[in-house]
């Protein structure tokens, strides 16, 4: 890429929808509470969409596309935008601006594409009803969803192509807030031209073209409805497309709205601020929009979220029983014993650690504010299951009931969750530390430690959030035991005798992303960190930098290796048990063991701990 003063361009600056410092954390709050509001009311719809039998028709089959598409079109502008506000940096890099504008470009395309096949859906389902099934087959829907991507991708990346034959030069200066096409181009010191023609002709044949086909199809859709001689009829009839139709007004005047307001203002800030009507707000209400005027949605949510929880036997689910560790009585004391001695000297050495760094100024570091983090993380991680057990244990029952079962396994993966998010949150810390020591206080800033803590936190929450709900959503029978010492989501699962093909793809799905993202994370950083340290000539240079990593790097062993040891062990054996038996490795375990690792191999936390403790 190379501009016209010969110098390769690294970034572009997004100037946002205004740079009065006043308004930064209003601006942070209102569009973190939209993006997470449009996030979670999507991926409701596509939830109880999902999960409920008689919503797999064509019409609710393209609307969770549509809720899907939602979700990563608003995703591809509001998080950047909430980082840069965070951080408060106007910066994104040349990759990321083209990335960026891919990405909008093909969800904005899907977004027209699906609109107008949901308008087709309703022409054939009012004009043609007789032979709705036939022609609106599965086969028929699912070619025109992969087409509707094929043509999509073939747009976004045809426009993306062609902003990387462009030169720039100095004024790279974005008055948006984010990488919009026409901005970027407005920007180029060479000729656009061709750029020009090819966007407004795609424009034109991507927006005009599936507004063309809506209105026809609505053209006849009336038509249609005007022949039936029955009020009720009619309302009926026209009740089926009243939220598509309002959500294609939203869109559609949303869009024109802000390019005729932008286009009589000729100002970019104006057309900024008026963007964020099809960008954010539109997807945020596209769920309000169909769940508030549509009753089979409605009491698909209802169901989904567990209002009512009917198993197959027509009777309430009262409770699950835990099978524990060991049926064996006269186990039963030592397990007693031994667990509560564990739990003991987990809280209270975490606790010491957190104690520890909150009175030692000098320890008021990145480094230690993650660390009492994942101290304050592992009491609650720990807390979600063996009080319970030792509960259980004392009282000789194995009870634990519906509600307190779903908690629980809200708890554990949220704790687990965030434990996993705040080791490789650490693992980055550690890389600046090592790999850019001049620039450390500069990049781990305070605002940058909490808003890392804050982020690994919704993550957490979202994820543990996503798992409960679809648990809340099957039903059980009679056969209620689970063989475990808690509610480990994946034995719940096994004892629904409704469908859980969903749950496992989920659960499966968000392990992968969640755990092998992690992991690849930390080993990516620890590779650069040893890269590093290999570039230090002095082995004293070389220990002192690795010694910072000791004990961060034990503790990753630790938790990864148990972990793996468990779920490779239970694979080789087939044996619940054996699982059961295997976990409390990383759940009790590792955490238990943590504060002795941090403070064994680290001098600053015995010695904080030491004066601490007033020896």
């Amino acid at each position: 890429m190379e501009p016209g003063n010969d110098t390769q361009i690294s970034e572009f600056l997004l100037l946002g929808l205004s740079q009065a410092l006043e308004l930064q954390p209003l601006i942070f709050g209102l569009f973190l509470s939209m993006y997470l509001v449009t996030v979670f009311g999507n991926l409701l719809i596509i939830l109880a969409v999902s999960s409920d039998s008689h919503l797999h028709t064509p019409m609710y089959f393209f609307l969770s596309n549509l809720s899907l598409v939602d979700i990563c079109f608003t995703s591809t502008t509001v998080p950047k935008m909430l980082w840069n506000i965070q951080t408060q940096s106007k910066v994104i890099t040349y990759e990321g601006c083209i990335t960026q504008m891919y990405f909008f470009i093909l969800f904005a395309v899907l977004d027209n594409f699906i609109l107008s096949m949901m308008a087709y859906d309703r022409f054939v389902a009012i004009c043609h009803p007789l032979y709705y099934t036939v022609i609106m087959n599965p086969r028929l829907c699912g070619l025109l969803v992969l087409l509707s991507w094929i043509l999509s991708a073939m747009v976004s990346l045809l426009h993306s192509l062609m902003v990387l034959r462009l030169s720039f030069c100095s004024d790279l200066e974005i008055p948006h807030f984010f990488c919009e096409l026409n901005q970027v181009l407005q920007l180029a010191c060479s000729d656009n031209f061709l750029n020009n023609i090819l966007m407004y002709s795609s424009a034109v044949l991507l927006c005009v073209g599936p507004l063309a086909g809506i209105l026809y199809s609505y053209s006849k859709i009336i038509s249609s409805i005007h022949g039936i001689p029955s009020a009720q009829g009619k309302y009926k009839a026209f009740s089926t497309c009243a939220s598509h139709l309002s959500v294609v007004s939203l869109f559609y005047g949303t869009v024109l709205g802000v390019y005729l307001s932008s286009a009589a203002s000729q100002s970019s800030l104006s057309s900024a601020t008026a963007s964020v009507m099809y960008t954010v707000v539109t997807p945020m209400l596209n769920p309000f929009i169909y769940s508030l005027r549509n009753k089979d949605i409605k009491g698909a949510l209802e169901r989904f979220l567990g209002r009512h929880m009917e198993p197959g036997n027509g009777t309430q689910i009262s409770g699950f029983h835990l099978l524990g560790l060991s049926q064996a009585l006269e186990l039963q004391l030592l397990m007693f014993g031994l667990f509560l001695s564990m739990y003991l000297v987990t809280v209270l050495g975490n606790l010491l650690i957190i104690l520890a760094v909150s009175s030692e100024s000098h320890l008021h570091t990145p480094m230690y504010f993650f660390l009492s983090n994942l101290s304050l993380v592992d009491i609650c991680f720990t807390s979600t299951t063996v009080p319970k057990m030792l509960w259980n244990i004392q009282t000789q029952s194995k009870a634990i009931t519906y509600e307190g079962c779903i908690t629980q396994m809200y708890f554990f993966i949220l704790f687990g969750g965030w434990d996993i998010v705040l080791l490789t949150v650490m693992a980055y810390d550690r890389y600046v530390a090592i790999c850019h020591p001049l620039h450390y206080i500069v990049i781990m800033s305070p605002r940058l430690c909490g808003l890392l803590v804050l982020v690994s936190w919704i993550i957490s929450v979202l994820n543990s959030l996503l798992e409960t709900l679809m648990v809340l959503g099957l039903r059980f029978c009679s056969d209620l035991e689970i063989l475990h010492f808690f509610c480990e989501i994946n034995q719940v699962v096994q004892l629904a005798c409704s469908d859980t093909f969903l749950n496992n793809i989920i659960m499966y799905f968000s392990a992968g992303l969640l755990c092998g993202g992690s992991l690849t994370g930390i080993l990516y950083s620890y590779s650069k960190i040893i890269f590093s340290i290999c570039g230090i000539p002095s082995a004293q240079g070389k220990y002192k930098a690795f010694s910072t990593c000791a004990s961060h790097l034990s503790v990753v062993s630790l938790f990864y290796g148990t972990v793996l040891g468990v779920y490779l062990s239970s694979a080789a054996s087939q044996s619940s048990h054996s699982s059961a038996i295997a976990s409390v490795m990383y759940t009790v375990v590792t955490p238990m063991l943590n504060p002795f690792i941090y403070s064994l191999r680290n001098k600053d936390i015995k010695g904080a701990l030491q004066r601490f403790l007033g020896r």
